[in-house]
């Protein structure tokens, strides 16, 4: 009995050891390496061929076993689910995590990993998702209110009890999270969800008004001076470091870059209670505004670009801010969150183009992670290739591209270009490796009517005279780039190839009518696959 007892103890303690050092190993972090986003896991960067799931998917256990293997099996490699305040604190003082086990659980054992949507105060600006004793109790927990007084369905900026506790639930979380997933399952946490005030530009409720009609804090403005020659058009064509109150110091722009300081303030602290117990990346997302919106039509106080140096100024334990992005201004969002030194990351996508503005983000933007919405609403594939849903095909493909993918963001070697049938510019043209990369929406011959309305490319090359190129729905044609030399381009073979293990399968070698007599990548106008082209150049 003895002897059995010393052996149990050595397993545990060997059970224990594991785990610590596992624990103890890198934790994921995001990196910018030559402009290339990066997600380091395990010491190597990892590209998240992500999903987020709708807001009632992740609630039950079942929904983990369908939906996890599913999207598993459909290429998707890491899936973005909420984990409620509501789910995890059902009564005040008493964690219950037995759920998000079961997700982490079965998450692993499809070799999957996941990135939890925080959905704590706010929720899309609203505070539907706080637990039933919190939304009960006003006088605790008080409300945001209207212009006229009206309590709103939001949780004010101002409640310290309401901050007190979501930061304790999410400590909470955190440390869990720490001791369940020492094989950090888990890479990312996103710290509440679309904050700001839906309704009005600014919080009327007494703290609030108290607080606007204050100073602005000098740190505040101080941090804003430092960066003065950085700030966006928006932000620097309100600011007057010489005022003191928030209408002389941001004059038209107080009341939203006010409720941004204040939402920034409460998810700092969030942010940071986690961070002590775990500390894994922390971002937040964000709900754009759209075309001639004013601050209230959209959540006034978010991270939008406008005025995200207030954020950066004051949540200091957020890493990075990533847009969600519905609009169809997809390439311009995404440039305006590189351009304050965001790592590219879309959280959420809008699931019709998102086939296409996937390419346009590994590719173009090099992005590591591409979410769309509502992922697990595709249908499950058929049998043939064909029949997947194209979102699918396109995570099949890059999939297939495996290392050379992240390497060759790294390097500078991958572009990327998405038309629509509406776009302002029919052709549009990147340049790779010395060639010019010219493309078209797919047309028939002779009558040249559209064969689709949509079309994309990925351009990816591996040496000198070879690319790998993910597409569908471009003619596209070859030409020498002037500023390098004056040479004339040709093509000298096109083939869709798929990926077999190690090695590359030639599916089809593409010639004659279906390459234009060998001058065009003729692309499938209705699927996604992978084209190797090697090309030459000539002496005129």
């Amino acid at each position: 009995m003895r002897t059995a007892k010393k052996v149990q103890l050595a397993l545990a303690g060997l059970a224990t050891w594991l785990a610590m050092s596992v624990q103890a190993a890198e934790l994921p972090r995001v990196v910018l390496h030559d402009d290339a986003s990066q997600l380091i896991v395990d010491g190597k960067p990892y590209l998240m061929f992500a999903g987020e799931l709708g807001n009632s998917s992740a609630g039950t256990a079942p929904q983990a076993d369908t939906i996890l293997p599913r999207l598993a099996s459909q290429h998707v490699n890491t899936v973005l689910m909420p984990v409620a305040w509501e789910q995890i604190e059902p009564r005040e003082g008493s964690f219950d995590f037995r759920l998000l086990d079961h997700w982490i659980d079965v998450a692993r054992s499809h070799k999957q990993h996941l990135v939890l949507l925080w959905f704590g105060t706010w929720k899309n600006g609203f505070s539907e998702y706080a637990p039933g004793w919190v939304k009960a109790d006003a006088a605790r927990f008080p409300r945001a209110r209207a212009v006229d007084g009206t309590p709103l369905e939001i949780l004010s900026t101002f409640g310290e009890e309401t901050l007190r506790l979501d930061s304790r639930a999410f400590a909470a979380l955190m440390e869990h999270l720490k001791q369940k997933d020492a094989q950090q399952t888990v890479l990312m946490v996103q710290v509440e969800n679309e904050v700001g005030l839906v309704g009005d530009r600014r919080d009327r409720s007494e703290a609030a008004e108290r607080a606007f009609r204050a100073d602005v804090p000098p740190s505040l403005i101080a941090a804003l001076q430092a960066q003065h020659a950085q700030l966006t058009p928006e932000l620097s064509a309100h600011f007057d470091p010489k005022g003191r109150s928030w209408s002389e110091v941001f004059g038209d722009a107080a009341d939203e870059v006010f409720m941004a300081w204040r939402y920034a303030t409460y998810i700092d602290s969030v942010a940071r209670a986690g961070k002590e117990k775990y500390a894994l990346p922390m971002y937040l997302n964000v709900q754009l505004p759209a075309f001639l919106e004013r601050a209230g039509d959209y959540p006034s106080g978010g991270p939008h670009p406008y005025f995200q140096q207030v954020y950066r100024a004051v949540a200091t334990h957020i890493d990075f801010y990533s847009p969600d992005i519905y609009w169809p201004e997809f390439e311009y969002w995404v440039k305006r969150y590189q351009a304050l030194g965001n790592p590219v990351f879309i959280p959420e996508a809008k699931l019709d183009p998102a086939p296409y503005n996937a390419l346009f983000a590994y590719g173009e933007a090099r992005a590591f992670g591409f979410s769309p919405f509502d992922i697990d609403s595709l249908p499950a594939p058929g049998k043939d290739a064909s029949d997947q849903p194209l979102m699918m095909q396109v995570y099949g493909a890059l999939s297939s591209l495996g290392e050379l993918l992240p390497q060759a963001q790294s390097a500078g070697r991958t572009r990327a270009l998405v038309l629509h049938a509406n776009s302002p510019r029919h052709i549009q043209t990147v340049s790779l490796g010395g060639f010019l990369f010219e493309g078209a929406l797919s047309r028939s011959w002779p009558k040249k009517e559209l064969l689709t309305n949509d079309g994309a490319m990925l351009v990816l090359q591996v040496s000198q005279e070879e690319f790998y190129v993910v597409g569908s729905g471009l003619t596209v044609s070859i030409r020498r780039d002037p500023d390098v030399d004056a040479r004339v381009a040709g093509i000298s073979s096109i083939e869709e190839v798929s990926r077999q293990g190690a090695s590359w399968m030639v599916v089809r070698r593409l010639n004659g009518d279906e390459s234009n007599q060998g001058r065009q990548l003729m692309m499938d106008p209705k699927g996604f696959h992978i084209y190797r082209m090697r090309l030459h150049a000539i002496a005129r």
